[in-house]
């Protein structure tokens, strides 16, 4: 089966750490200047292009002289606003020789759990692409924390490619793709050339940790690629020591691991609540509450409720999980976490008696909730 990057009109391209950099000593700048051919070419043929790519705390250490990667948040985020400024530079020299204009754009959390200011980054790259530049997209390490912080840019990824509805995410990464077990432990792991985004089957399947120099491990592509499937964007997790593997990728070839969206896109009101990576409470349903959601689409009860979590306001995205700790679904809450707290277990009909007043029968409306089961 040809690759899903073969029919795509646009993609996500992200590249890791290990990618861009010499094994943490600064950027590779001939390894730059290859990505931007390869997408130089992409974009000739018509092609939209967005590069979220890793590498700018890696090139503040080199250039701050530091010998390791520090474990110090303050002391990241100064690697990461100094090593930013070679990142753009070496892209923008990079993509100049094929006549191309690149943009920088750094995103936190808040800026997608903001409705506004989601709605602002999507209208900001949808412009970008229309005039032919190339955004080149990172986490602000300058400023997040980690309460904040994507985590990895296998993430970020997913949730670009969710904000402009783009039809593929490419992983590039230092392994071949997504292998049936750890192949460094068991001499039996094939690799997955194909399977359906979202199978949990996958996340057994793969890895832990990443290398030093990055965040991300087999895991959380893994997840990435479940995340993008709601939006309908397929994922394709493949190394990038391979030869030209863009322009081989989009010529059909099939490299790495394809994994398929099939499941329905979300409605873009529900696809914001679901790429909330930080949560700002979660609710724990009983078996009743859990199956009249995922099955059913019912509204959140307050009776279904066995325990509230968290310091969360009306209106805030809370996380309903099931007694086995899955999460279920996610939504805007109508009640504060006390409120919440105060009325679980509880009909809807003495919310007024317990609270001295009502304003919503529904602890989460439907029409507020995304499922994700």
């Amino acid at each position: 089966m040809a690759t899903p990057v073969a029919t795509a009109a646009c993609l996500v391209v992200k590249v890791g750490s290990s990618l861009v950099t010499n094994d943490g000593r600064g950027l590779d700048h001939a390894a730059v200047a290859n990505w931007a051919a390869q997408i130089a070419e992409l974009r000739r043929a018509g092609r939209n292009i967005v590069l979220v790519s890793s590498g700018a705390i890696a090139e503040g250490i080199k250039r701050l002289g530091w010998s390791a990667r520090p474990k110090a948040v303050h002391e990241l985020q100064a690697a990461a606003a100094v090593g930013q400024m070679g990142l753009v530079q070496a892209y923008e020299t990079a993509f100049s020789k094929f006549d191309l204009r690149t943009a920088q754009i750094l995103l936190t959390h808040d800026d997608l759990a903001d409705r506004r200011r989601y709605l602002n980054a999507r209208s900001t790259l949808r412009t970008l692409l229309a005039l032919s530049v190339i955004p080149i997209i990172n986490e602000n390490d300058t400023v997040t924390t980690d309460e904040i912080r994507f985590g990895d840019n296998d993430t970020l990824g997913a949730l670009v490619a969710n904000l402009i509805e783009a039809d593929v995410l490419v992983l590039l990464t230092d392994q071949p793709g997504l292998y049936t077990a750890d192949p460094r432990k068991d001499p039996a792991a094939t690799l997955v050339r194909t399977a359906r985004a979202g199978d949990p089957r996958l996340e057994a399947m793969a890895g832990g940790a990443g290398t030093s120099h990055g965040s991300g491990g087999m895991l959380t592509k893994v997840q990435a690629a479940r995340r993008a499937a709601r939006s309908g964007a397929s994922t394709v997790i493949a190394s990038g020591r391979e030869p030209d593997v863009l322009t081989r990728l989009a010529a059909g070839e099939d490299i790495g691991s394809a994994l398929i969206a099939e499941s329905a896109t979300l409605a873009s009101r529900k696809q914001w609540l679901a790429d909330h990576v930080q949560l700002a409470g979660r609710l724990t349903l009983d078996a009743g509450a859990a199956r009249a959601l995922a099955r059913d689409g019912k509204s959140l009860l307050p009776i279904g409720v066995v325990a509230v979590e968290g310091e969360f306001e009306r209106g805030e995205v809370v996380g309903c999980f099931d007694a086995d700790g899955r999460e279920v679904a996610r939504g805007l809450v109508n009640y504060n976490a006390a409120e919440a707290a105060r009325i679980r277990r509880r009909p809807s009909s003495e919310i007024e008696a317990i609270l001295g007043y009502v304003d919503e029968p529904e602890l989460i409306h439907r029409d507020n909730m995304v499922l994700l089961r």
